[in-house]
């Protein structure tokens, strides 16, 4: 039998000038967290089925279970003016991994959030200790820096691609 999951995006750090909360974010709900900025998430299956003329069909679900080998994508919008930029951090679920940012803009971290930066920067050990190139399974975190511009305008989102351990 397969293990199924609860689809629940991961905890999220939103950290602004002066203030941070550690805020869970349930899919389909909404959260507050201090300094006004709100953000309700969905995580969607991603699957493939057969269409007319030979071509090949994407198909997203809002997920309610999920298996291992699911592709997901994770969408958090948040709105809520804030004076100064801010930052949102997500630590993966280790029942989730990192397939892929569809904003270049996102950082990562394979060290549980102690560095930062683009994937293919990035270092990790290997099982005798010698350093590799970091690859997507490899991501602990995901980061997204929050420009004051954006912030002011009050509305966004971020999303991010994963495949279920």
């Amino acid at each position: 039998m397969q293990a199924m999951y609860k689809a629940v995006l991961p905890a999220m750090l939103v950290a602004g000038a002066t203030s941070a909360a550690l805020m869970p974010v349930a899919a389909h709900a909404a959260a507050q967290p201090s300094g006004g900025v709100q953000f309700a998430s969905d995580v969607f299956v991603e699957r493939f089925q057969p269409a007319p003329g030979g071509r090949t069909a994407r198909i997203l679900e809002r997920a309610d279970q999920l298996r291992p080998g699911d592709r997901v994508i994770f969408v958090v919008n948040w709105s809520g003016r804030k004076d100064g930029g801010f930052t949102v951090t997500n630590p993966l679920p280790r029942t989730i991994a990192f397939a892929g940012a569809t904003d270049e803009t996102q950082e990562v971290s394979v060290d549980g959030g102690r560095t930062w930066g683009a994937l293919e920067d990035l270092m990790v050990r290997d099982s005798n200790g010698r350093p590799r190139p970091a690859h997507a399974e490899d991501v602990t975190h995901l980061r997204w820096r929050i420009p004051v511009q954006l912030a002011l305008a009050g509305t966004g989102q971020m999303t991010w691609r994963g495949v279920v351990r």
